[in-house]
């Protein structure tokens, strides 16, 4: 089966193409955001093609996977009009959290009797207005990184982008104080300049963006994973941390509360909570590794890459039936 998608999100495409099918992605001269191809800091299969808008005009695709509004017109016209949901099957695959007057957001594509919405947690399907549109919710999966974590810097580690611009959707207000527990090491894209614009020591705040490989190996040496989100869906590098091995402090917003177990880690609306959680994990090393390790059987028993494949299965096979 031929499955046209846009790579939209690394880590979670990273996942998806996992599957037995071969994947179209386009592929544009800029590498723009309509274009980017096939990743080049993931390890992807050589299932994925990259495909340049002209060559899909006469493609066979046998599904469309929309994640963002206005790919179903960059579709239909580089399918040359074959729309999505009509003329090809389609499914629309929500990766975010509503913005606005939650919760009574109205979802791009409620009401459509010719899609289905796949929400990444229920958290999502929950506060989003879908309308009449089907609903349901797949999980994220993840690739397995492999239990890497050594703990050995007493330190936090911090996974985000563009923590300066998102600001208090991602919790950037909280790192003063939390950096005031624990020495904070943030990665992710557009970091630069978090500590000044914070008022931060760079030794209590340093930042550095990496390719995923060297990501999970910098995050596993660091002694807990710290998640200061307020509003956004479940990050994968939460997941990627509990695959790692570390303990995980949290705000419990959002999908966190279903992700992260007792004796995982802590989760708390309170910052204060979080910082005694780190405070503790920085003085008992064993503590931590015996946090991790549980946050590791949870993480595999719930977002499996073979559950979360399965589930797409049937959500492609309800699509095109």
């Amino acid at each position: 089966m031929n499955i046209l998608l846009w790579h939209v999100h690394g880590s979670w495409t990273t996942a998806f193409v996992q599957g037995p099918h071969t994947y179209l992605v386009p592929v544009t001269p800029d590498r723009g955001p309509d274009g980017r191809g096939r990743a080049r800091t993931f390890s992807w299969p050589a299932a994925v093609l990259e495909m340049p808008p002209e060559s899909l005009r006469d493609a066979p695709v046998d599904l469309v996977v929309l994640q963002r509004p206005h790919e179903e017109e960059l579709a239909t016209r580089w399918l040359g009009g074959r729309r999505p949901g009509r003329d090809v099957p389609a499914v629309y695959v929500e990766h975010n959290t509503p913005r606005g007057d939650v919760p009574v957001t109205r979802h791009p594509v409620a009401d459509r009797a010719d899609l289905t919405l796949v929400h990444v947690t229920h958290f999502n399907r929950l506060m989003w207005d879908n309308g009449s549109t089907r609903a349901v919710v797949v999980e994220h999966g993840v690739v397995d990184p492999g239990h890497g974590y050594t703990g050995r810097l007493p330190r936090a580690a911090v996974v985000v982008n563009e923590p300066v611009r998102r600001g208090r959707f991602v919790g950037t207000d909280l790192l003063p104080a939390l950096a005031r527990e624990t020495p904070l090491d943030v990665f992710g894209m557009k970091t630069e300049g978090l500590a000044a614009h914070l008022g931060l020591p760079e030794d209590r705040c340093h930042t550095e963006e990496l390719p995923q490989d060297g990501l999970h190996a910098a995050m596993a040496q660091r002694r807990l994973y710290l998640h200061p989100v307020r509003w956004t869906s479940l990050g994968l590098s939460l997941i990627e941390a509990m695959l790692l091995g570390m303990p995980v402090v949290a705000l419990a917003t959002t999908e966190a509360v279903e992700a992260v177990p007792a004796g995982a880690g802590t989760l708390s609306t309170r910052p204060e909570e979080l910082a005694r959680a780190a405070r503790r994990y920085l003085a008992d090393p064993a503590a931590a590794a015996a946090d991790g390790a549980r946050a590791r059987q949870a993480a595999l028993e719930h977002y499996g890459l073979k559950r979360f494949l399965d589930d797409w299965e049937r959500v492609i096979a309800e699509a095109r039936s």
